[in-house]
């Protein structure tokens, strides 16, 4: 028989009722009254799905995105409703008749690749942007084995920590990987050993920079929010405060910051930017781009327009590399970087279930220190209560 569960919706609806109410002032707009919990039915496992509860999960900003419509309205696109949530750590109830790689008890870890194209790279997000997808800010959860990885328990992180990585992970491998191997097309390892890597916003650079470190690179992290520049520079990223430069205002700025990247880098500059923000962060990530350096992101935070000298990027050799998040396999692989590379900085409050309205606008105002973690069940089954801290 189908199970309802407890999940929370957006609603097209009260998105307009809430506009309306303050003025379309984003500032005076209540999270809580968008973002609220709802019943959802949920049906019988198919053949090839897996029924989960959902142990914990990660504030994600395409959230935000859906409850403000400040990109585009994606619960209006989506038929006036959508169930959000796209990375979570679930312990599995029931599996259908198909499903080999998933027992009752086993702690997995989603993926948000909705619908892979033809070489495996998502043409939709799951609880996005893809049609009829359900997320996993919710109790239960049904989904296709092939959704699911094994959660790697013995990592030597915790739990909250390893649910901040199923989205931030691979989409960090992927710009990394992408990001290093565009370089190397134009120059070999043997002519530059050791690059200059830059990183603006969150969880997701930040992963990507200890990635560059562990192989030996030189990383630097600008962000405005002192506590997240702080646990980096515990793990040899160097920080540099973005609040310093007046987050790029104007061209002047830009300038005072590329003065900046040059005397930490010897007048070299940046061999690999990682921009997940856009908007006034990209003048000042392209300025300072060294010869042949690679410009990548898989976010638009704060615009989805670009403006750049096109003829300045041909004469330095420059390449801008626009991504997304990763295939199935690319998952798999980021997840084995899991505690050995990837020690993501997760923000000093644990959300209950309930709170998920105000983490979201928390998140919203840039006020954590480090990634938003969700604790969805109250009761957690024992192969996590080790590490659940």
């Amino acid at each position: 028989m189908p199970t309802t569960t407890r999940a929370f919706s957006i609603s097209a609806p009260d998105i307009e009722a809430e506009k309306e109410r303050c003025g379309g002032d984003l500032d005076r707009f209540e999270f809580s009254r968008v973002l609220k919990l709802d019943d959802l039915e949920l049906p019988d496992p198919g053949p090839s799905d897996v029924r989960m509860r959902i142990l914990a999960a990660s504030a994600e900003h395409n959230v935000d995105h859906a409850i403000l419509a400040d990109t585009v309205n994606i619960v209006e696109a989506r038929g006036g409703k959508i169930y959000p949530g796209n990375s979570a750590v679930g312990e599995v109830l029931e599996v259908g008749s198909e499903v080999t790689r998933f027992a009752p008890g086993d702690v997995v870890l989603t993926h948000c690749n909705g619908e892979p194209d033809e070489f495996g790279f998502p043409l939709r997000i799951w609880a996005y942007d893809q049609p009829d997808s359900r997320g996993w800010y919710s109790e239960e959860a049904v989904v296709g084995e092939w959704q699911l990885l094994p959660a790697p328990l013995a990592c030597g992180l915790s739990l909250w920590e390893i649910a901040a990585l199923p989205l931030r992970a691979p989409t960090a491998y992927h710009l990394w990987r992408r990001a290093l191997g565009i370089f190397r097309l134009k120059v070999s390892e043997a002519q530059l050993p050791k690059l200059n890597v830059l990183g603006f916003g969150g969880g997701v650079s930040e992963l990507f920079l200890m990635q560059a470190a562990a192989a030996g690179h030189a990383a630097f992290f600008c962000s405005g929010n002192p506590e997240r520049r702080k646990k980096l520079e515990e793990r040899g990223i160097l920080p540099i405060d973005q609040k310093a430069f007046n987050r790029f205002a104007d061209k002047a700025d830009v300038k005072t910051f590329s003065k900046e990247v040059k005397g930490l880098t010897e007048g070299v500059g940046m061999h690999a930017v990682c921009d997940m923000l856009r908007g006034p962060v990209f003048p000042a990530g392209f300025q300072v781009l060294a010869r042949q350096g690679v410009n990548v992101s898989a976010g638009w935070q704060l615009s989805q327009v670009l403006q750049y000298n096109s003829t300045l990027a041909s004469v330095k050799q420059l390449t801008l590399d626009h991504t997304h998040y990763a295939t199935v396999p690319y998952c798999a692989e980021a997840t084995k970087l899991y505690g050995s590379v990837y020690r993501p900085s997760i923000h000093d409050e644990i959300y209950l279930f309930e709170d998920l309205p105000r983490c979201m606008v928390e998140m919203y105002e840039n006020s954590q220190t480090g990634v938003p973690i969700i604790r969805v069940a109250r009761d957690l089954p024992a192969s996590v209560q080790g590490i659940a801290g």
